[in-house]
């Protein structure tokens, strides 16, 4: 498992909470709400927030929103292409 997405996994579980979950329960291209970690709209909030507080990307829209936070495959390659735009 790569660094970031395990990262990404801890901080998911410490930031919304998720008790008796660890970041080897997530599944990388699992989905994040609905039927898989079963997330709700006001994590998504709280998910754009982490990602803006610990890797420095936005999420400006909701379509974007939506791709981004669909799995952890989808975080990561996010913020790695954030990061790239902005060398």
């Amino acid at each position: 498992m790569s660094d970031l997405k395990y990262e990404l996994k801890k901080q998911i579980i410490e930031e919304l909470n998720l008790e008796d979950i660890q970041p080897e329960d997530i599944e990388d291209d699992a989905p994040l709400f609905g039927d898989g970690l079963g997330l709700d709209s006001i994590d998504a909030l709280e998910l754009v927030v982490l990602m803006e507080k610990y890797y420095g990307v936005k999420i400006t829209d909701e379509e974007t929103g939506k791709k981004v936070l669909a799995s952890i495959n989808a975080m990561s390659e996010f913020i790695l292409e954030q990061k790239e735009k902005n060398k």
